[in-house]
C-alpha cells in the first residue's frame, strides 16, 4: 500500500521558517514526480513546488520562489519543502502529493493521484 505522510507543520511569527517532511512508503519516489500543494483558508487548493522524479528540475509558484525550497532523498524516500521567511498568506494545509505515472513531469494538480493528509502551517502577525 502506497502512502504519503506529512509532517513538521505548525505555528510560526512571520519571517520564520519551517521544515516540512513527506516520508512515503509503498512506492519508490526516485521514479516518482512528487509535488506540494496547499490549501488555504476560503481558497482552492493550489500549486506550491514540484520535483522531478530525477530530482534534476523543480518548479515553484511565484508567490514562494526564493523562499521555499523542494528537496527530496531517496536514501529516505521522502521529500521535503524547506520554508523560509513565511508570512500570514502562507497559512495553508500543505499536502503533499506522487504523480499519477512514473518518469512523467507535469505541474498539474490532476496528474497527481496520491495525496498525504496534509500538515497545518500557520504563520502568524
Amino acid at each position: 500500500q502506497f502512502q504519503l505522510v506529512e509532517s513538521g507543520g505548525g505555528m510560526v511569527q512571520t519571517g520564520g521558517s519551517l521544515r516540512l517532511s513527506c516520508a512515503a512508503s509503498g512506492r519508490n519516489i526516485s521514479v516518482y514526480t512528487m509535488g506540494w500543494f496547499r490549501r488555504a483558508p476560503g481558497k482552492e487548493r493550489e500549486f506550491v513546488a514540484v520535483i522531478s522524479w530525477s530530482g534534476t528540475s523543480t518548479l515553484y509558484t511565484d508567490s514562494v520562489k526564493d523562499r521555499f525550497t523542494v528537496s527530496k532523498d531517496n536514501a529516505k524516500n521522502t521529500v521535503y519543502l524547506e520554508m523560509n521567511s513565511l508570512k500570514p498568506d502562507d497559512t495553508a494545509v500543505y499536502y503533499c502529493a506522487c504523480h499519477r505515472a512514473s518518469h512523467y513531469y507535469t505541474a498539474n494538480q490532476y496528474d497527481f493521484g496520491s495525496w498525504g493528509q496534509g500538515t497545518q502551517v500557520t504563520v502568524t502577525s
